[in-house]
């Protein structure tokens, strides 16, 4: 298994584009689907933001989405779909009613209105322009779109938390089937190699373990969590079978981070099918697993020092108090 971009627009049919504001760090990330996409969902974390996200359950009567949004601001920065959704309904891309074409776009949030200026979120124009910065070329990763704000180990409190970014990641399956990933990496956790259980980033500390497990149960705990990200793969699956593969696509999330899946954080990974041939669902599922967990590496290794917090992109970890 090989890779092209380690990116998710290596999957044919899927385009990505960030919009951002730099100064307030704060972003959204469009990843578009222009001839519809099979989905499902996972959420697991237990304070989620989403939009649209109950249509993608096995049963509801769309079959197809046309878009995601992945964005910051908390709940305000749902309101970037909506930009999507005229991108889309300008470009004739949507679900057909006898009245109009309705873009289908289901988005998810992560709360980084403590990084930055919490007055400036995501709206609809952001979310519009992310969608006109939409390519199927290698997206970029770090400090950008919904990772603009992003930030990791935070469970001894801001002061000794990283920043961190957006990551992607890919992999071939072979007969033509690709499988890619992208994250927005805001987790209370802490960041691990998930090959070799190497930390990666986080609270910046040289404690063992269950010392700062013993400090964070002292330390009153930080609301500004949430993974959220997409797995895509271009073959034929159903909306069952795409929950299936978001579900095993948490199993990456949970080997790179710890703890995962806390009361803080909204974890929540989308899965797309962009049609094709067949492929094996539990090895497309393993594959979804494997390519989120390197994304998230990605996304912390990629992210630069912003908002008072240090990133590996720029910095060396050697020699920061410690607690």
């Amino acid at each position: 298994m090989t890779a092209r971009r380690d990116s998710i627009t290596d999957v044919p049919g899927i385009e990505v584009g960030h919009a951002q504001d730099d100064q307030a760090l704060t972003g959204c990330t469009a990843i578009l689907c222009r001839k519809g996409a099979v989905a499902g969902v996972d959420v697991r974390g237990g304070a989620p933001g989403t939009r649209e996200t109950d249509l993608l359950r096995p049963g509801m009567m769309v079959q197809k989405i046309h878009a995601l949004m992945l964005a910051g601001g908390s709940a305000f920065g749902l309101d970037a779909a909506s930009g999507a959704m005229r991108y889309l309904a300008e470009n004739r891309i949507g679900f057909k009613t006898r009245e109009a074409q309705v873009p289908i776009v289901p988005s998810a949030i992560l709360y980084d209105l403590d990084l930055g200026d919490s007055q400036i979120r995501p709206d609809a124009q952001m979310g519009y322009q992310a969608c006109v910065n939409a390519s199927t070329r290698e997206a970029a990763q770090g400090n950008v779109g919904a990772g603009s704000g992003a930030s990791v180990g935070k469970m001894l409190g801001r002061k000794y938390a990283m920043k961190s970014g957006i990551g992607g990641a890919s992999m071939r399956l072979g007969r033509g089937i690709v499988v890619g990933a992208i994250v927005a990496l805001n987790p209370l956790g802490d960041i691990y190699d998930p090959n070799n259980g190497e930390f990666i980033a986080g609270i910046r500390t040289k404690r063992k373990t269950l010392d700062w497990m013993k400090l964070a149960s002292r330390v009153p705990p930080i609301f500004s969590n949430t993974v959220i990200g997409a797995v895509a793969v271009n073959a034929r699956f159903s909306k069952a079978e795409m929950t299936r593969v978001a579900q095993m696509a948490h199993d990456g999330m949970a080997r790179a981070i710890r703890p995962a899946h806390t009361q803080y954080d909204g974890d929540t990974i989308f899965a797309l099918a962009t049609g094709g041939g067949r492929a094996d669902l539990s090895t497309v599922g393993a594959c979804a697993a494997e390519v989120f967990a390197q994304a998230i590496v990605r996304a912390a290794r990629a992210a630069a020092s912003a908002g008072g917090l240090p990133g590996l992109a720029d910095m060396n970890a050697e020699g920061d108090e410690q607690p």
